[in-house]
């Protein structure tokens, strides 16, 4: 029988611990989020980071800059949020819009505030296995799978996308968990022999229905980090009535990834704080 990997219950319980190690540290982050221009998305997902922010008592700061604005002037207002003893971590929400030059924004960013985890440094320690400030998303995958128990060493591993925000850093925490990592993209030949490998089959590549029965191994683990809509209804890659009867673990959408990315921000500001102290 498959099992359904309930992020939302997970982030839940985690949410509760946090603000109970918070209150036993007598730690109180502040968290600054970056938003540039009006994009629906983009709020909507900061909105949902400040909810968490107000449930376990981290203070938050919404910083809203318009879509017209230089690189330079954005650079600029991150360097006063580094400056800012009050700000233990700084989101700066993506995508920013195209006149932007977001690498430069990314390492404007103090990598001890970096609590996105993207900046070169933070992944450079975390693909030499010394992880500071770990990218949300593929370090909620991992923390999920480890909620239910799941094993990672010596299990085959597909990720299909090769993004620098999930699949890059989630293939490199796998492979410090001792799994072994395919990572797999648009160019990559005879997509479902090599998924249908897997032990834990990752789709990250923004396709509704992407990933087929046909392309899961009876008893795989199915992740599902995509996020599309279709008739205004939101959905992942995989098609999950298709795919559940295969997999013995399958992460549903909504429900799934998206809350644990939310709690490990909290989980992250929280450890930038500590740090600083």
């Amino acid at each position: 029988m498959t099992m359904i990997l309930d992020g939302r219950a997970v982030s839940e319980r985690r949410l509760a611990l946090l603000k109970e190690k918070m209150a036993a540290q007598g730690v109180s982050p502040g968290l600054a989020t970056v938003i540039v221009g009006d994009d629906p998305a983009s709020r909507t997902y900061v909105r949902m980071k400040h909810q968490a922010c107000e449930k376990v008592g981290i203070r938050s700061a919404g910083i809203e800059i318009p879509a017209d604005r230089t690189t330079e002037e954005i650079i600029d207002e991150i360097r006063r949020l580094n400056s800012d003893p009050r700000i233990d971590g700084i989101l700066v929400q993506l995508p920013l819009p195209r006149s932007i030059n977001t690498p430069s924004v990314i390492e404007s960013v103090l990598p001890s505030k970096d609590v996105d985890g993207f900046h070169p440094c933070n992944l450079g320690r975390l693909f030499s296995g010394m992880a500071a400030l770990t990218p949300c998303t593929p370090l909620g995958i991992i923390n999920l799978l480890g909620e239910y128990a799941i094993p990672l060493e010596g299990q085959n591993v597909v990720i299909i996308g090769r993004s620098v925000d999930v699949g890059r850093p989630l293939a490199a925490l796998f492979m410090n968990r001792d799994a072994t990592v395919t990572v797999c993209h648009s160019r990559t030949k005879a997509l479902a022999v090599t998924t249908k490998s897997a032990d834990i089959l990752v789709s990250a590549v923004g396709r509704a229905g992407f990933v087929t029965k046909e392309m899961v191994r009876d008893g795989a683990v199915v992740i599902d980090v995509g996020i599309n809509y279709v008739n205004g209804n939101l959905c992942g890659d995989v098609d999950f009535p298709g795919v559940r009867d295969k997999a013995s673990f399958i992460t549903p959408v909504p429900g799934g990834v998206g809350p644990m990315t939310i709690a490990t921000l909290m989980e992250n500001t929280l450890r930038a704080a500590v740090k600083e102290q």
